[in-house]
């Protein structure tokens, strides 16, 4: 690792609910081991401690006014600038932001990852290299669901509806468009051993510039 820059390098993987964003961002981080942090945009849901539950429950987490993107890209340029950053937890059980918060230090590579990531062209613009997974609608909405129940607590019913009536159409509105500002495409997600071994060559040459 003695030929990485110091400054980090900002690594963008976005792609709809359920392609595998987090799959292959864990699989980055595990060869790049110490090197690597990984922030998820899902942290950044803005608070609505305002709000009543059953008003938090109809939160549209797939539109970008969710989302306090304001605060990652202020973060993010801490980060450059060689600064500590505590970026904000989402209690997604509670449809609320977390009264803790998770340090992050500067690192040589930071990847970056969500749904929307590409949509706001500050944010974009400030990727080194932009990944976009691109895997099946199908295979998306069943993991999707078998996560909200799973790790959110969400009923099958509500994870449903909220895919029918906001996911599916805000991906279709905000998400699918972004794909023409990735450098790479990768099928498949976390299953596509040769696009990630692929997307880990691009990282280790970027490194070296």
């Amino acid at each position: 690792m003695s030929a990485m820059k110091q400054t980090p390098l900002f690594v963008g993987i976005a792609g709809g609910t359920g392609s595998g964003k987090t799959t292959v961002a864990t699989k980055i981080v595990s060869f790049f081991n110490r090197h690597c942090s990984c922030i998820a945009h899902d942290s950044y849901y803005k608070d609505q401690s305002h709000m009543k539950m059953s008003e938090r429950e109809k939160t549209n987490y797939d539109h970008p006014d969710s989302l306090e993107t304001d605060l990652i890209i202020r973060q993010l340029r801490e980060l450059k600038r060689g600064e500590k950053i505590k970026v904000p937890l989402y209690d997604f059980s509670h449809h609320n932001r977390s009264t803790e918060a998770l340090l992050v230090k500067p690192n040589r590579i930071v990847i970056i990852e969500g749904i929307l990531i590409f949509q706001n062209e500050e944010l974009r613009n400030m990727m080194d290299i932009k990944l976009f997974i691109d895997t099946d609608a199908d295979i998306r909405l069943g993991r999707r669901i078998t996560r909200d129940i799973r790790e959110r607590g969400r009923t099958l019913d509500f994870s449903l509806n909220q895919y029918l009536t906001m996911s599916r159409p805000m991906h279709l509105a905000f998400v699918e468009p972004t794909k023409k500002y990735a450098d790479i495409i990768l099928p498949h997600g976390g299953e596509n051993v040769m696009g990630i071994e692929l997307v880990i060559n691009a990282i280790r040459q970027s490194l070296k510039k």
